[in-house]
């Protein structure tokens, strides 16, 4: 595929790419896969979150993903999510995240892609694959919820060993990028780790994380920070607060 380069006005801001893992989230009191131990919930991801595993125990995968959703309903976005949210007075924010949560919307974000899915929506196991949102009053799902064509519904969730629909989409949209700014995730998850290589060559790449990596680049500039204090060096660097 071709990708052209972005057009520019004169007036127009600059486009700020936001990739997000799970340290995004982290702050807010949602888990991270990477910092238990292999365990998610004290479930094996084998287990609940792979087609496999839905395969053989659909009742223990929707359980799960309720559970997630309860807790998803009882936290708040963090202080990061919100700069994010305020950094569109200065830029045009675009946010790749691969969390399935919706801490960036809550939080104001305007333009947000879900690489892995939405934990608040539900799709249909039929061949159309419809997408239906669920809501903070009625967010558990049953085995023999079905949608209206008579299909199963499944979380709409990008399960390990599943494609990623919206890669190409990401992948256009850090095309496009002005400055590009990662956090929270450990560049180990593919193909979202290699989201990074389709930045613009000449952009200024960002990448803040407590816990780092083994090799970076020497042209990304690290912070070693969580992701609210890390945004908060960031935004006084860009905006000059």
């Amino acid at each position: 595929m071709i990708r052209k380069n972005k057009p520019q006005t004169p007036h127009s801001p600059e486009t700020l790419v936001v990739l997000t893992g799970a340290g995004m989230s982290a702050e807010s009191g949602i888990n991270t896969f990477r910092d238990a131990g292999g365990l998610w919930e004290k479930h094996r991801v084998e287990d609940v979150a792979t087609p496999q595993a839905w395969l053989r125990n659909p009742e223990l995968a929707l359980d799960f993903y309720n559970q997630r959703r309860k807790q998803l309903l009882d936290v708040e976005p963090n202080e990061g999510h919100r700069i994010l949210a305020e950094l569109e007075q200065l830029f045009d924010v675009r946010i790749v995240t691969q969390n399935v949560d919706n801490l960036h919307e809550r939080a104001g974000s305007s333009h947000v892609l879900h690489l892995h899915g939405e934990l608040m929506k539900v799709r249909s196991t039929g061949p159309g694959a419809e997408v239906y949102d669920l809501t903070p009053d009625n967010y558990e799902t049953r085995w023999g919820d079905k949608c209206p064509k008579g299909y199963q519904l499944r979380p709409h969730i990008v399960w390990f060993g599943e494609a990623v629909p919206e890669i190409e989409n990401a992948i256009d949209i850090v095309f496009g990028a002005d400055i590009l700014l990662i956090i929270g995730t450990s560049l180990q998850v593919y193909p979202a780790a290699g989201l990074m290589n389709y930045a613009p060559a000449g952009c200024p790449v960002y990448y803040i994380d407590p816990q780092g990596v083994d090799y970076l680049p020497k042209h990304i500039r690290y912070i070693a920070k969580g992701a609210s204090e890390g945004l908060k060096e960031f935004f006084t660097a860009v905006s000059g607060k």
